[in-house]
Order: structure tokens, then C-alpha cells, then sequence
């Protein structure tokens, strides 16, 4: 999670260092990443992985814009994966060219979500009124406040800290969406495997993306 340089307190721009973190931290944030690459070709909900999804072979040959557009968050995962076994052994943590490429998918990705969303604002979704409101709490509220927090403190966090934040939003916000999209979908565990690993590591995403905003709101009030 890192801490914060106190290099530079009384001039007013604040920056935190960017600090690799101990190496337990970035060695689990890893195994965690690497089960979200996994999930990207796990079986989601009727045998179908999001990688089915974005190659458009939905059962049914049902396959369209709206499932491209969910499927494809999942792949957030391997940038991130690149930014941890940086961490893990790389002594530079990223790229400014590396960097703008995150950003640029996190944009995109923030964008595809927003379209998802859409047939739940128009109630074209066919989903039940719980499953409506939670989409577009969970979808829009993790975008939205994530959002705000990063371009509010954007001089206050590390370049790479950032990057994580915005890929840890991109992908919560979608992937809440889908786990309540398809929470009641039926089929056997082999057939929707992806859903029940994805359960398991949003927690700890949502858990980094708390904690390094709080680290970053304690250092405001210094």
C-alpha cells in the first residue's frame, strides 16, 4: 500500500513517493491479479467466458455490442499484472509511455461501462428493479467517486499509485455490474466458475482502492 514521502510538506504541492510497497503486499495483490487474468477466460454465466463475450460467441449466437462491451473490462487484469510483477522485480515501477497507455484503456474501459449501462437507465435491461438499481449504484457510484477522489488529489499520489487506482476503478465498476447482472444465473459451478472466483477478488480490489484513498485523505489533513 506504500506510504507518503515528507519531502516537499511546506510548499503546498504535496506528492506522495512512489513507493513499492513490502514485497508480501505486492506478492498477494499479484496471485490476486493473476486470478482476475484467469477469470477473463473462465466461464461467467451459461458456459460463456468474457472472452466468448468479446469474440461475439454468446450461446444462441446472441453475441452483440452490449456483451463486447461487458466482456472487455476483464482484460484490465493484465495491465495491472504488468504494473505488480513490475513492483515484484523491476527496480523502475512504470513508464511515462506505459502510463498513458493505462490511462487511455482506463478512459476507454470507463466509457464501454457507461454504454453498458445504458439499457438500465432506458429500463430496456430486462433485469429486475434490484438488480436495475444495484447496476447503476454500483456501476456509476464506484466511477463517479473514484473518479472525483483522483482528479481532487491527482497532485497528491504517485504516478504509479494512480494507475492502479484507475484500473482498480475501471474493473470494480464493471465487475459489479456483471456479478449482479448474472447472480442469478443457474448452471453447474463449472459453468460459471469465473462469477464464483470474481466474488472472491473484487474484495481485496475494493479493500486497495479504500485504503489508498483513506492513506491519501490522512496526508491531506496533515
Amino acid at each position: 500500500m506504500g506510504g507518503f514521502s515528507s519531502v516537499g510538506r511546506s510548499s503546498g504541492e504535496l506528492r506522495p513517493e512512489d513507493e513499492r510497497g513490502p514485497a508480501s503486499v505486492n506478492a498477494v495483490a499479484l496471485l490476486v491479479w493473476l486470478s482476475a487474468g484467469a477469470v477473463a477466460f473462465l466461464p461467467f454465466a451459461f458456459d460463456t467466458s468474457p472472452w466468448d463475450a468479446v469474440t461475439f460467441r454468446v450461446p444462441g449466437n446472441q453475441g452483440n455490442w452490449w456483451h463486447f462491451l461487458a466482456g472487455a473490462p476483464a482484460f484490465l487484469a493484465f495491465p495491472m499484472i504488468w504494473l505488480r510483477l513490475r513492483a515484484l522485480f523491476w527496480e523502475r515501477l512504470s513508464t511515462a509511455a506505459g502510463r498513458r497507455v493505462i490511462w487511455i484503456v482506463v478512459g476507454l474501459s470507463a466509457c464501454g461501462t457507461t454504454l453498458v449501462e445504458t439499457p438500465f437507465l432506458l429500463h430496456l435491461a430486462g433485469t429486475s428493479d434490484w438488480q436495475r438499481f444495484a447496476a447503476l449504484v454500483l456501476g456509476f457510484g464506484v466511477m463517479i467517486t473514484s473518479g472525483v477522489l483522483l482528479l481532487l488529489w491527482r497532485r497528491r499520489i504517485a504516478p504509479t499509485r494512480a494507475c492502479i487506482a484507475g484500473l482498480n476503478t475501471a474493473y470494480l465498476a464493471n465487475m459489479a455490474l456483471v456479478l449482479v447482472v448474472y447472480a442469478g444465473a443457474s448452471g453447474r459451478f463449472s459453468s460459471r466458475s469465473g462469477w464464483f472466483v470474481a466474488m472472491v477478488i473484487v474484495w481485496p480490489m475494493i479493500l486497495e482502492l479504500v485504503w489508498t484513498f483513506a492513506g491519501i485523505f490522512r496526508w491531506r489533513r496533515w
